[in-house]
């Protein structure tokens, strides 16, 4: 990834990514953008969140959790290793701590807090603050090796098969809808409730994906896919890769569907329509 890159400019949604029960379940990281709202709890190995994000469920981290400043949880907060509360966050549940907690004023923890290790009380800077501050200042001291070497060092995950799941600011996530202002992209083997909302779309192979997807520009649909509602873009493309289904109506500017692919109901496009043989199923 690029320094001059924003990380949180898109929904990014890895491989395997599931909702069970009303929780956001995924392998890796979960980084969420300032003031948004996840009516899901979430699971994940560090769990990120920047300022005033709202969650309608519990938190588990296998790794550390940090929580910016007005970050209101609905439930429990549990951390397999560190825990960062900034000022005035809200916990209506507990918060367990294996490692230790470092924790800001006027934090609200409705049914007590355990900490393993040590606790701090003050108001810890966020880690995605510190770390671009820090960059920043290599970058104008024209120490660019050294930025790059510490951003990629930041960005290795202890399991680098593991995609972050990234939430940009100011989306909403829920069994309704999922809501962004800016392009989504849903990896491979997703099970996901809710309608996607966004600028474009990208979805992989092999995903169910409970609800429609609507974009002002592209959206396209991987191999083995199956969307259980409408497609629908208003200048875009609609390309529907061999063996997708979309079982509801597609609405766009332009049409590509592949030999394989399925749609259920009507296709509207006021541009062109192409259909795409299989080449390799043809050779044979």
């Amino acid at each position: 990834m690029s320094l001059r890159s924003n990380p949180l400019d898109e929904l990014s949604i890895p491989d395997g990514t599931t909702v069970e029960e009303h929780d956001l379940v995924t392998d890796g990281d979960v980084v969420i953008g300032g003031r948004s709202t996840i009516e899901f709890g979430v699971r994940g190995r560090n769990v990120l969140a920047g300022e005033g994000v709202e969650f309608g469920g519990d938190i588990e981290a296998e790794a550390d959790c940090r929580l910016d400043m007005w970050c209101d949880v609905a439930g429990n907060v549990l951390v397999g290793r560190d825990a960062y509360l900034g000022e005035r966050v809200h916990v209506g549940g507990q918060l367990m701590v294996s490692g230790d907690l470092d924790i800001g004023d006027d934090v609200d923890i409705e049914e007590g807090f355990e900490a393993n290790g040590w606790i701090v009380i003050r108001n810890p800077m966020p880690t995605i603050v510190f770390l671009f501050i820090y960059l920043s200042q290599l970058l104008r001291i024209g120490e660019e090796e050294a930025a790059e070497e510490l951003f990629g060092q930041f960005a290795e995950s202890e399991d680098p098969e593991s995609e972050p799941l990234l939430i940009p600011r100011n989306a909403t996530v829920s069994d309704d809808a999922w809501r962004v202002s800016t392009p989504a992209r849903i990896g491979d083997g997703c099970r996901l409730h809710g309608n996607v909302r966004a600028e474009s779309i990208v979805v992989g192979e092999d995903n169910n994906i409970f609800g429609s997807l609507r974009a002002r520009e592209d959206i396209l649909i991987g191999s083995g896919t199956r969307i259980h509602g409408d497609v629908t873009t208003r200048n875009g493309t609609v390309a529907i890769a061999d063996d997708a289904r979309v079982l509801g109506d597609v609405s766009c500017g332009d049409l590509e569907l592949e030999s394989g692919a399925t749609v259920d109901g009507s296709m509207r496009a006021s541009g062109q329509v192409e259909l795409k043989q299989d080449v390799s199923r043809e050779q044979e």
